[in-house]
Order: C-alpha cells, then structure tokens, then sequence
C-alpha cells in the first residue's frame, strides 16, 4: 500500500468554508477564515486517498511563495513540478508556491499546522538566507477537481538573499525569476500560482 493511500491529511468540512463566507479564487481577509479553519474542534485527519475525491472535505495546504526584493524589483521563486510530486495532477506545470499536505503525524505537537508547513519546507527547499513571513490570503478554486477537494493558505516570506534552493529531485529548474517576467508566462502555471499572481502582484 503506498504513501497515499495509507497517509492521513488535515481537512475541514467543506460547508464550513461555506459558512464562513463562501469565495471563489484569492481572498485577502485572513482573519475571517484562518481560526476556525484551524480550530482543533472543526478539524479532522482523514484518508488522503479518499479526500482526494471526496469534495464534502477540504485538504488544508499551506502555499508558501518566497519574494526577493532589490532596487531593481522583486523576484520570486518559482519551480516546474516534476513526476514525482505527489499530485499528478500537477505534473509539468510551473509554480511560484511550496508547501503540501498536512499529516497526522504532525498531529503530535499541538500546533500541528505549523509543524507541517515547517516539515514540508524542510523537505523541498534548502533555506540559508534569513526570512519573515506573514499569512496573505487564502485560495478556493473549485473550477477543477484539484481545487475542489483543496484549500491554500498563502503565506508571504520576505528572503533577505537569493540562498535559496530545491533540495528535492522533482523540483525542476527551481528559481528565482522576475515578477514581470512570471506573470508575462501566466498560461504555463499551475492555477493556484496564476490566482497568486494576479491578485498579489
């Protein structure tokens, strides 16, 4: 039995999304959503491999963009998604956000979501510059089966230098690029980095 199948991930239930105050695409007001779709009480860890087609549960992802600024403007990390990431869904297509599922076996620490956000950086990039981050927005597309059972939490980090690589394989031709550049190439991304980048920069 592989990973997926056996690998329990954070959900909320979807009406709660509904609720809360339901949107389509990038909504920027944090404080709306964030507590109570990370309230203990509203969540559960579940069967990855059923939430990915179950569209009554929401995945919780933590998407986290890296900026570099310098008098000359800002770039932005950005990868190609190789066959090896988990979503296959996600094969080939580019993307400005890192981040992934959050497991039950971050369930240990009380603050699991930041444990698992922590986890999946770790896991993907080699980080040797200092950085801020703060929480942006968050992102509900439910215009394809991805986005359906899916739902991102933004998070901005402000690197103070571009030491910043993939540590995994299936990250493909990882990068800092121009913002301008990136949103001049919009079609080639994944749709959660073309809401990002339309609604942030």
């Amino acid at each position: 039995m592989s990973l997926v199948q056996t690998e329990h991930v954070l959900v909320v239930p979807t009406k709660l999304v509904h609720e809360l105050g339901y949107f389509q695409g990038f909504c920027a007001d944090v404080e709306r959503y964030r507590d109570t779709l990370l309230d203990a009480r509203q969540t559960s860890y579940r069967p990855r491999d059923e939430m990915e087609r179950d569209p009554a549960y929401k995945q919780l992802i933590p998407y986290v963009i890296f900026r570099y600024r310098d008098p000359h403007g800002a770039q932005l990390f950005q990868y190609t998604r190789g066959k090896g990431q988990g979503e296959s869904r996600l094969h080939r297509l580019r993307s400005v956000g890192v981040g992934g599922h959050i497991s039950s076996l971050d369930a240990s620490d009380h603050r699991a979501y930041e444990v698992g956000m922590r986890r999946e950086l770790e896991e993907e990039l080699v980080i040797e510059t200092a950085y801020t981050s703060r929480c942006v927005g968050l992102i509900n597309d439910d215009h394809n089966d991805v986005g359906r059972v899916h739902l991102g939490i933004v998070h901005l980090c402000e690197v103070e230098g571009l030491a910043l690589r993939a540590r995994e394989v299936d990250l493909v031709s990882a990068g800092f690029r121009p913002v301008e550049a990136l949103i001049r190439e919009l079609d080639q991304f994944e749709t959660w980095s073309q809401i990002c980048l339309e609604a942030l920069f």
